[in-house]
């Protein structure tokens, strides 16, 4: 991410007012972060990476944030909502296999960039944005950039487009705990869904085809996506308690079928490894050569700082020739704090780990701000090189006294 921030602050000097403004000043940074972060990790689809390079994101998102537009993050664009990350996007089109005579369906929080990367890959997109004053958002700037082959309807996800369907394709970029039976209905025999299914902070992308009037599925990697909203959001019967934040697989014992971490998501450099572990079969080292590249996995869970005073992380962990990256990266555990808007409000690097050293306990204290409601965990080396190992990484909330 180093690189990148040299980059954008280059970008960004295109348009100040003593510069002529250049028909498109995040063509650079645009084109690394694909080289980087989407091509870097596996996208080949050489369409998709095409769109990839070509679609302004920061278009899609609120001024406010825009410097934050070529991140591969997710980004808040209001009303409880976010933007996804670049190669999340990148991943789930190439996924889905889109053909130039496809008619596909795509339920969005409300940014209308996952639209937009569709639009010239397919022949027509209809899109339906689940937040009202980010869809209307989301349409004028489709039609202002002249999407004209994509349509927009505001409203509930749960309930698809019947007017339009069949479709080839459905595209799902907000979570349901389980696939809405309207979306079934509204699929081709065929045809291909992906979508971010599971609890509200534990789930997996799965790719499915429906086969005589079924869905076969096929589950990818973990992620983390925002709610769908609406009835499917209503009736998740799993709720998460955010007064006991925790862990989950912090020891990296479950993998899933195809042998990836479980319940860890947008993992970066990391591999799974069993000799001499200090507790348990297994544990994670990150290796990193290049400065400024990614090297992590994240897990996010719901922490109400009304309850919550703190949280007591402790792990395992191992480093060999540690450094921090261009932009001060340093191999840690960090904790990043959202507020009910999904409004970062900080984040805290535990450790800042430097140097070789065996394995060895380490324990900190995370303050928890009162107004947050989730956090994400990341561990790795944060754009830092060399190779550092966890293992057992715990959390234990520590409560508020009551008044």
């Amino acid at each position: 991410m180093g690189r990148l921030s040299l980059l954008f602050g280059s970008a960004l000097a295109l348009l100040l007012p003593s510069s002529p403004l250049a028909a498109d000043p995040f063509e650079a940074i645009r084109h690394r972060l694909v080289e980087d972060a989407i091509v870097a990790e596996g996208i080949k689809n050489e369409r998709v990476l095409d769109s990839m390079r070509r679609t302004l994101r920061h278009e899609f998102m609120p001024k406010t944030v825009r410097n934050q537009a070529y991140f591969d993050m997710a980004v808040p664009i209001g009303e409880g909502q976010t933007i996804s990350p670049p190669f999340i996007v990148a991943y789930m089109t190439e996924q889905l296999d889109p053909r130039p005579e496809d008619k596909v369906l795509e339920i969005g929080t409300g940014s209308g960039y996952q639209a937009a990367v569709l639009s010239p890959l397919v022949k027509e997109v209809y899109t339906i944005e689940i937040v009202e004053p980010l869809g209307k958002r989301a349409a004028e700037t489709l039609k202002r950039l002249k999407y004209t082959n994509v349509h927009v309807r505001v409203g509930d996800g749960f309930k698809g487009w019947p007017e339009a369907a069949p479709f080839d394709k459905i595209i799902v970029t907000c979570s349901p705990e389980d696939v809405p039976k309207a979306l079934v209905e509204q699929l081709k025999e065929g045809g291909r869904m992906i979508i971010p299914l599971g609890e509200r902070y534990q789930q997996s992308l799965y790719l499915m085809t429906k086969k005589n009037g079924k869905l076969v599925s096929e589950a990818l990697v973990p992620t983390m996506f925002v709610p769908m909203t609406g009835a499917a959001e209503d009736m998740r019967k799993v709720k998460p308690d955010a007064t006991a934040p925790k862990i989950v697989n912090g020891d990296f014992e479950t993998v899933d079928k195809s042998g990836r971490l479980d319940k860890w998501y947008y993992q970066r450099q990391l591999k799974l490894e069993e000799e001499k572990s200090p507790e348990g079969k297994r544990y994670v080292t990150f290796t990193n050569r290049e400065a400024g590249r990614g090297a992590h996995a994240l897990q996010a869970f719901p922490v109400d700082g009304k309850a919550v005073k703190s949280l007591k992380l402790s792990c395992y962990v191992r480093g060999e020739s540690l450094r921090p990256g261009p932009g001060g990266e340093n191999p840690s555990l960090t904790v990043v704090f959202y507020d009910k808007d999904r409004k970062t409000l900080g984040h805290v690097a535990s450790g800042n780990f430097r140097g070789r050293f065996e394995w060895r306990s380490f324990e900190d204290e995370v303050r928890v701000p009162p107004n947050a409601r989730e956090a994400i965990i990341r561990i790795g080396l944060h754009g830092g090189t060399g190779e550092i190992s966890f293992d057992n990484v715990r959390m234990e909330a520590v409560k508020r006294m009551a008044d």
